[in-house]
């Protein structure tokens, strides 16, 4: 029960949040999309070309949605150690589990609304080209991959933050990474060996935005996605990502208690 209502407070605290920044959710919603359009035109030479925006656009909202999952929960930790809030919470008897969970599925509700409307702007874009945005219910695997891989990424950040403190910036050059290296904007196959192989190993939205292409471009079926290592892969690197991450982050919690940190900056 202790359990359960921790988890439920945290949620909730999350989406109060979200609520309560809803300006800022506002311009993310309009710069975000924005940001998608300049980068077809800037591929495009000028031009919103029709053969640009689907592709683009499966790799711009897996990148949004990373971007703000990840930067929402590491943030929320380092206000709390900053406000020291974080420290009272460890001294109840709420289990950290339902702390770190409650987070992460707060911050993948709050990722939605811009993610959401980068998508929204590309179907529009593409209809105007006189397109369709192809649909495909098998895009609910790879994801849903997306999200438990992102999750697992912001466990280590996170855990790296209560011990370490002042390592904001691996969180942007993390996000700059993933859309110059990733396969968000040009896919890994056109990258050198090696780029793409790290890619497809850790990045976690690189397996789901190449299976994403390979059904709604390519027409192929889970069973048979001609990129990447395949659905096994798709499957396994989240669920490996997100061990690692729940690992990493309890060593580096139980190293913060250890020495005492939690309510430091």
């Amino acid at each position: 029960m202790t359990f359960a209502r921790g988890f439920a407070a945290e949620v909730r605290k999350g989406l109060l949040n979200l609520a309560a920044g809803w300006r800022e959710v506002l311009i993310q919603m309009i710069t975000f999309p924005l940001f998608y359009l300049l980068i077809v035109l800037f591929m495009g030479r000028g031009q919103l070309r029709a053969e640009l925006l689907l592709p683009v656009l499966l790799g711009m909202v897996a990148l949004t949605f990373i971007h703000e999952q990840v930067n929402r929960v590491f943030w929320g930790y380092l206000g709390d150690i900053q406000s020291g809030v974080l420290e009272q919470t460890y001294l109840t008897p709420l289990p950290s589990a339902a702390l770190i969970l409650g987070r992460q599925v707060a911050a993948a509700i709050s990722a939605l609304p811009t993610a959401l409307a980068v998508l929204a702007t590309g179907a529009t874009a593409i209809t105007v080209q006189g397109g369709q945005l192809p649909v495909d219910v098998q895009v609910i695997v790879p994801l849903a991959a997306i999200v438990l891989g992102t999750c697992g990424l912001a466990l280590i950040l996170c855990g790296l933050t209560l011990v370490f403190k002042r390592i904001e910036i691996i969180t942007q050059l993390s996000v700059a990474v993933y859309a110059i290296a990733g396969g968000t904007l040009v896919p890994l196959a056109a990258m050198p060996d090696p780029v793409a192989f790290i890619s497809r190993l850790v990045v976690p939205i690189a397996p789901g935005i190449e299976a994403m292409r390979d059904i709604l471009l390519g027409g192929h079926s889970l069973a048979a996605l001609p990129s990447g290592w395949g659905l096994g892969w798709l499957l396994v690197q989240p669920l490996l990502l997100t061990a690692a991450g729940a690992v990493a982050f309890n060593r580096l919690e139980h190293l913060a208690r250890h020495r005492g940190t939690l309510g430091r900056y």
